[in-house]
């Protein structure tokens, strides 16, 4: 039979995503989606939706969305860029920041698996740093590494460790010569972001999504903000893939979800007392738990090891994240869903767990 792939794509590891189940109903805890719904503001805007602009090719480049952004994040529009979720725009800086024969990129050997997935398709070449012992991004040994760029989760995944604003600041301040990316997927349940400071830094540029804080992963839309040289070269990067990635239902619902801040504020607030009450629940079974930016939370214990904690949760009608590496082994990410979620979770933990010890 003939092999019609080309060497290239044949020799890439691609992403794994979290698992979507269908076959029963589990308490999904996995993939860290928010527990409460979308926005009033954005249900009504994808209800009052006028179908007949669907024959039409949307705004290429979002401009009443990007509008909608730029109010919300204090910054103007041409510093704003849209994408199909920041998936795209984080893969989009692969070819607009980053040459094949360069220094390369840069991250913590633990954070958001992604990174070397769009490396390798880009062939950009990058290198790995360590986190600190305490699970806490080694700002330092990153200054150190000669790159061109520096990619940073923060809050980090799956840690769920964040870097003050600060710090942050001070490490973009250092680095002039390397373009900072800094990765905010979880920001909205942290409060420290960067997003302020890009007329300040011309080497920052933020990464941020609608799926998490604004609950809409379903509908695959993310976004950058950033110098406009470096907004530029987004735009310059995206017109020769895609001139229409975010499609014009998206631009209606996602411009109405970041105009109704109240309301994410107190779903947020939810979101962080529930994170709060179960890691202190997870450390009282005996878990190792850092505390969290996020929405999820790093949890783990070395007697019994992350795949069997996977397994017995999944057993029990409650779905969390495991990687079976060398360094993850020993945690599961589990995603802070409502009171009544997480309260299955801890019941079908103390019931693992007496099962594991009767053993």
């Amino acid at each position: 039979m003939e092999n019609f792939l080309s060497k290239f794509i044949s020799s890439l590891k691609p992403y794994t995503a979290g698992e979507q189940p269908q076959d029963k109903a589990y308490i999904k805890l996995n993939t860290n989606e928010n527990p409460y719904p979308p926005s009033p503001k954005a249900a009504e805007a994808l209800r009052s939706f006028d179908i007949r602009k669907l024959p039409l090719y949307p705004s290429p480049n979002a401009d009443v969305l990007r509008e909608a952004i730029a109010k919300a994040e204090g910054v103007e529009k041409n510093n704003v860029f849209c994408g199909n979720g920041s998936d795209e725009v984080l893969a989009l800086c692969m070819p607009a920041f980053f040459d094949k024969e360069g220094k390369g990129a840069a991250f913590a050997d633990l954070t958001y698996s992604f990174y070397p997935v769009f490396c390798d398709f880009f062939s950009v070449p990058y290198r790995v740093v360590p986190l600190k012992n305490d699970y806490t991004m080694d700002l330092e040994a990153l200054t150190a590494t000669q790159c061109q760029g520096v990619l940073i989760a923060n809050p980090n995944a799956p840690t769920g460790v964040g870097v003050k604003r600060t710090r942050m600041e001070a490490f973009v301040r250092d680095n002039p010569r390397k373009l900072i990316i800094a990765d905010e997927a979880y920001m909205g349940f942290y409060g420290e972001s960067l997003a302020p400071l890009v007329k300040k830094y011309e080497n920052l540029l933020v990464v941020k999504t609608f799926s998490k804080y604004y609950a809409l992963a379903g509908i695959r839309c993310g976004y950058a903000i950033g110098g406009e040289r470096l907004i530029g070269g987004l735009f310059a990067a995206k017109d020769c893939f895609n001139s229409y990635p975010v499609d014009a239902l998206c631009q209606a619902v996602c411009a109405a979800a970041i105009s109704d801040g109240e309301y994410y504020r107190q779903t947020a607030k939810k979101v962080i007392e529930e994170r709060a009450r179960v890691r202190e629940e997870l450390i009282k079974l005996g878990f190792f738990v850092p505390e969290s930016a996020s929405n999820f939370l790093f949890a783990g214990r070395k007697d019994i090891g992350g795949e069997v904690v996977y397994k017995g949760l999944k057993e029990r009608g409650v779905l969390v994240r495991f990687w079976n590496t060398e360094k993850l082994k020993d945690f599961c990410r589990i995603t802070v869903g409502t009171r009544e979620e997480n309260d299955r979770l801890l019941s079908a933990l103390k019931e693992l767990l007496s099962a594991f010890c009767a053993v």
